[in-house]
């Protein structure tokens, strides 16, 4: 791992550009529950029957229920030592943007600027009618419109939904014209969002992959670490404070 560290701080020193793309690995830390792994959301419920346009259209009253405890849960959790760093990087200079599956809103809470959210985001919920948007506490005592009496949805991506255009856009932007792509808490698991780290390396790109379990896409990596995100972001920022 020592190695390895060394050669993404290496990397991100001799970056002329770099792009971060984050997924729930990076939440887990902050005290976050994920999807796919042994224990995650998906274990305990079907994705269609809760998460889905169908959940939404035929069966809201559980849909807003998941919903509402779901954006509760994000307003108790606080950006983790990873999302610091990142924020602190992006100030710096040493990275350019983050693209996140994520839609917990932690990157911006720890101050980055420049986030593009492929999933969307649970700080915010929408009316699927008239589309008018309001902060997410709302939903905890109100399910319908103020202006339209439409239902009110959370702003993410539900399964059945394309993602959103312009951060798909800017993310495929980011990743032809990187030079250095580090996937930070993602399985790659899921498409079109797993597209972005091969046309990034198609394009030239190093590729960096810190995450708890191999992904497919270790074979064409420059460096993989098997280790909590955190400790490794830590010690690359202290090889790069050492660097100047």
């Amino acid at each position: 791992m020592k190695e390895t560290v060394g050669a993404l701080a290496g990397a991100l020193l001799e970056s002329e550009k770099t792009v971060v793309f984050t997924g729930a690995g990076m939440s887990t830390e902050s005290g976050l529950p994920d999807f796919r792994s042994p224990g995650g959301l998906w274990g305990k419920y079907r994705p269609e029957e809760l998460a889905s346009t169908e959940a939404l259209n035929r069966n809201f009253e559980n849909f807003a229920s998941f919903y509402r405890q779901r954006i509760a849960t994000i307003g108790e959790v606080k950006p983790n030592k990873g999302h610091l760093i990142l924020a602190e990087w992006e100030r710096r200079g040493i990275i350019s943007a983050i693209v996140t599956q994520n839609v917990d809103g932690l990157h911006q809470a720890a101050g980055s600027k420049t986030v593009w959210e492929l999933h969307g985001t649970l700080r915010k919920v929408r009316c699927q009618s008239c589309g008018k948007e309001y902060p997410a506490e709302m939903y905890s005592t109100e399910t319908a419109c103020e202006k339209c009496r439409g239902k009110l949805r959370p702003a993410v991506v539900l399964f059945g939904e394309m993602l959103p255009e312009d951060a798909l856009s800017a993310g495929m932007e980011l990743a032809s014209s990187c030079s250095l792509f580090l996937v930070l808490g993602s399985s790659l698991a899921v498409s079109p969002a797993n597209l972005l780290p091969e046309r990034a390396k198609r394009n030239g790109a190093s590729l960096f992959i810190v995450n708890n379990t191999p992904t497919h896409l270790d074979r064409l990596a420059e460096g993989v670490i098997h280790a909590s995100i955190g400790e490794v972001l830590s010690a690359v920022d202290e090889l790069l404070a050492l660097n100047g």
